[in-house]
């Protein structure tokens, strides 16, 4: 198959291990695409309400592996943390045919074949895949074909957009950007509720306000071919009360400077999770 193909075409068992926030998403996202739920069988010791309501539709809730027997496709969605106390529990459902395809930050190819064994994809969503609007990087093993990258592309597809990489490197700085990315927009709508009470706001209207604002400027973003500086100079008018707030946004200690170093923050840390 390729990657434009429905995922009702994908063939074989797909075993999902963990079903935490970007597990449910991607589970949710396969079935709303068209998968069998009878292919799934999905790894999960405390089920939530909705994943048991999902179960509901037909897919295995907690097989072992001599139920499942080798999967076509495992994708692990554990918690970096966990990987490798829980992921031998994982090898008896992979083969060496099997794609293997990890969404944990910080995991290496190398790490994740060694536990699991197959042929690794290693991938990094975030979570507006949970409405559909992620977007997920993603970097192949040499030994995963193409069909079995366009498998992967397909899974990691229902939850938003996917880029391929070629470069594992790429990963962690991967990982700092958007993998963490969310985070750091949710802060921006928190502070800058914070700061519209500082200037006298009511907690309820600035929180609002800040919401909202970001909320809209990401859709506008999203849906502007303009790219964001520009988007930035057309709200910014010379001598303005805009331009008055970017001169400390934009000075030797504001923004970019943030960013940069929060950026090289997440990276240490996820070349940390690998060791």
């Amino acid at each position: 198959m390729n990657a434009t193909q429905p995922l009702a075409q994908i063939k074989g068992p797909i075993v999902l291990a963990g079903a935490g926030k970007m597990g449910g998403a991607m589970l949710t996202g396969w079935l709303a695409g068209g998968l069998d739920p009878k292919q799934v069988a999905l790894i999960e010791p405390y089920p939530s309400d909705d994943i048991r309501a999902l179960a509901a539709k037909g897919i295995r809730l907690n097989p072992s592996a001599k139920e499942v027997g080798a999967a076509a496709t495992l994708v692990v969605a554990l918690k970096p943390q966990s990987f490798r106390e829980a992921g031998s529990a994982l090898k008896p459902f992979a083969a060496p045919s099997t794609l293997v395809v990890s969404i944990m930050a910080g995991m290496t190819i190398a790490s994740i074949s060694d536990v699991c064994g197959g042929s690794v994809v290693r991938a990094m969503p975030n979570t507006p895949a949970a409405i559909g609007r992620g977007i997920t990087v993603a970097v192949a093993a040499g030994s995963v074909s193409a069909g079995q990258r366009a498998v992967a592309d397909a899974l990691l597809r229902a939850t938003g957009s996917v880029e391929w990489v070629d470069d594992e490197k790429l990963m962690d700085a991967v990982t700092a950007v958007s993998g963490s990315g969310p985070a750091y927009v949710f802060l921006l709508a928190e502070e800058l509720a914070c700061a519209g009470v500082e200037a006298g706001l009511p907690e309820a209207l600035a929180t609002k306000l800040a919401r909202e604002t970001v909320a809209g400027s990401g859709e506008l973003l999203h849906r502007s071919e303009f790219a964001s500086a520009v988007l930035r100079q057309n709200v910014t008018s010379p001598g303005g009360t805009t331009a008055a707030a970017l001169e400390v946004l934009m000075g030797p200690d504001g923004m970019q400077s943030l960013l940069i170093r929060a950026v090289a923050a997440a990276t240490k840390r996820s070349r940390e999770l690998a060791k």
